[in-house]
């Protein structure tokens, strides 16, 4: 049973930062691109960033390009989110995912809240 489970959200003023993890297991997911997405109440849902498990490669959407780094521990089976100089529009649930491109998933946890007051 694929199991992707977030950590590391909460609540921080405009400007900091925060470090969202993501702890896979139940498969192998060598093939796939690892990603967060995002939903804000009443917003559809965005993606943010991926890294593909094997090589490396990463994509970002461009309104977290520059402030937002995603990268994988191999060892640990885990995907983290670096979140710098958060804005209050970053105020979102942002879910891990496990997919074959950047814009859909196959899987998907269940959620960490990430709230940023100004």
């Amino acid at each position: 049973q694929v199991q992707l489970v977030e950590s590391g959200g909460g609540l921080v003023q405009a400007g900091g930062s925060l470090r969202l993890s993501c702890a896979a297991s139940g498969r192998t997911f060598s093939n796939y691109l690892m990603g967060w997405f995002r939903q804000a109440p009443g917003k559809e849902r965005e993606f943010v960033a991926a890294i593909r498990w094997s090589g490396g490669n990463t994509y970002y959407a461009n309104s977290v390009k520059g402030r937002f780094t995603i990268s994988r521990e191999n060892a640990k089976n885990t995907v983290y989110l670096q979140m710098n100089s958060l804005k209050p529009e970053d105020t979102a649930v942002y879910y891990c995912t496990a997919g074959m491109r950047t814009q859909e998933y196959d899987y998907r946890g269940q959620g960490t809240q990430v709230t940023v007051s100004s």
